[in-house]
């Protein structure tokens, strides 16, 4: 969060650092998002403490950041969207 880098989360192991880490700078999460929803439910808890929403809901257990790999394509086709989606006043040009 100093540096301003996006922190994509993944897995119950990620999301306890990231409890930990919330404690220390309140405002760190602002640059955290979920990769997926894991089928541990103490990530789920995690997640809600966190008040985090994950991108991807696969009941996925595979660990190794397996969900964050998933959820990258998705983050970068709605960056594509919204930084090339033309507006409707466009249209009349």
């Amino acid at each position: 969060a100093e540096r301003r880098t996006p922190v994509l989360l993944d897995g119950v192991f990620s999301c306890a650092a990231a409890l930990v880490g919330a404690e220390l700078a309140p405002d760190a999460p602002r640059w955290w998002l979920a990769g997926h929803r894991s089928t541990e439910p103490s990530q789920a808890f995690a997640l809600k403490a966190l008040g985090l929403e994950p991108i991807l809901d696969l009941g996925l257990r595979l660990g190794e950041g397996s969900g964050a790999v998933q959820a990258v394509p998705t983050l970068r086709a709605a960056q594509a969207v919204l930084g090339e989606m033309g507006l409707l006043a466009d249209l009349d040009r």
